[in-house]
């Protein structure tokens, strides 16, 4: 017989490159339910904010009014509409950089990428708290704003990242239902998680926030001037938690979710990730940012070539005239109030489209930030990929009552002997009990 021994059989490329984890992002977060998530995420966050710009729209602030006038309702997926029929095209607008009011974030437009469009949008709202020329109602506008972003992704963004966790660690699919229970059991750790480094920024500042109050006079310059050396001490310690904070609250949602642990753990293993290891991290990100570019121009493409090819093979049989009507082209008649109503509904199914497409950015985003808390766990603490908490199952049936006999030989109590067969908890009959096991 030929001797194999010493020769190569196979080759498990994952444990040769584990970030080939990161390739599977894509597959994972195009399945159905994730698409659902991300995109009622969106729809809630869109709606989240057009409420609060509608509640400040009184307001005198020249900065919160011009925001609420540019209307943060107005980037939803059924704002976007072609005046004419032509051939797919793809709005990729790219977000800001910061969420100021001249400029609201473009929510529902589409990205320029998966990975990097929804981490800007999310931490917007965070990073325009530290503007020094914001009033009192601008920065209430902009707490109320962080803490709907927070909330809403406290529920989806953790049922995605518990999905993504089990399908990437486990390979397990977990679904519609559980993910949201277990998203709802957690949801006070997941808000709560970005919003510990801010409370303890603003521990921080209240002292120097005092020490300005009394640098209104000239005295109170003075003792500033003796005192900066713990002002600039208070700010060392903000910028390592708003640093940390920066880059690790992506991986806050899938700390809790793998873990089954709470914000402050989440918070501890965030901070010790990017610290610890920045270059992975950058490693990572910068694939699945190349990796999510590549996929999102098919999935944005897709959504726009079924947009556009019943309208296409709609505009043969209504007739190029009747379709300038429809579209409202300068210089046509107007369509009728029938007519005017049933494009508007052509509209929302198109925008519903377009909002499926901009769901499978976050549900990649959150899947991918998965996929890099994995990989870097492994980096810093050896843990395997499919170390992933599960709740352990209760056990359908106890252990009977024990007694001793005249020997003192422990044995099932006779009461229970004879009607030990009692059902658990749930089975009114010993028939239901084949369908408990």
């Amino acid at each position: 017989m030929p001797d194999h021994r010493g020769s190569v059989r196979e080759i498990v490329w994952q444990e040769v490159f584990p970030w080939l984890l990161l390739v599977r992002s894509f597959r994972t977060a195009t399945s159905a339910w994730n698409l659902l998530l991300g995109s009622a995420g969106v729809l809630a966050t869109i709606f989240g904010w057009w409420l609060l710009a509608k509640a400040f729209s009184g307001t005198e602030e020249a900065p919160l009014a011009a925001w609420i006038e540019s209307g943060a309702y107005a980037s939803c997926p059924w704002a976007d509409r072609d005046p004419v029929l032509g051939p797919p095209k793809v709005a990729l607008v790219p977000s800001p950089e910061a969420w100021d009011y001249e400029h609201p974030p473009r929510m529902g437009r589409f990205p320029t990428n998966p990975f990097t469009g929804p981490w800007r949008q999310l931490r917007a709202p965070f990073v325009s708290l530290f503007n020094d020329g914001l009033t009192f109602t601008g920065l209430a506008f902009l707490l109320l704003a962080c803490l709907w972003a927070a909330a809403v992704w406290a529920l989806f963004g953790g049922a995605i990242t518990r999905r993504a966790a089990l399908a990437l660690g486990r390979e397990e699919n977990l679904g519609l239902r559980p993910a949201l229970a277990y998203a709802r059991g957690k949801w006070g750790s997941y808000f709560a998680s970005p919003l510990l480094p801010l409370l303890g920024v603003a521990m921080a500042a209240f002292p120097v926030w005092f020490l300005g109050w009394l640098m209104r006079f000239d005295v109170g310059v003075l003792l500033g001037g003796l005192l900066w050396p713990l002002a600039l001490l208070a700010g060392f310690l903000m910028a390592l938690l708003l640093l940390a904070l920066l880059f690790g609250w992506p991986l806050m949602w899938p700390t809790i979710s793998a873990e089954g642990t709470d914000s402050f753990d989440a918070l501890s293993r965030a901070w010790s990730y990017v610290y610890h290891r920045p270059l992975h991290y950058l490693f990572y990100a910068v694939v699945v940012t190349v990796l999510g570019g590549l996929g999102w121009y098919f999935v944005a493409y897709f959504a726009e070539w079924i947009i556009y090819l019943p309208k296409w093979a709609m505009s043969w049989g209504a007739g190029s005239d009747r379709l300038a009507v429809l579209l409202r082209v300068p210089g046509e008649e107007e369509p009728g109030t029938l007519g005017a109503w049933g494009w508007n509904l052509i509209d929302f199914w198109e925008g519903c489209v377009r909002l499926v497409a901009i769901g499978f950015a976050y549900s990649y985003f959150w899947t991918s930030s998965t996929a890099i808390y994995l990989l870097l766990r492994r980096d810093d603490d050896g843990t395997e990929l499919d170390d992933i908490h599960v709740d352990s199952p209760t056990p359908a049936y106890g252990l009977p009552p024990l007694a001793k006999d005249a020997a003192g030989v422990p044995v099932v109590a006779e009461e229970d002997s004879a009607g030990a067969a009692e059902p658990p908890a749930g089975a009114d009959h010993p028939a239901d009990m084949d369908a408990i096991e």
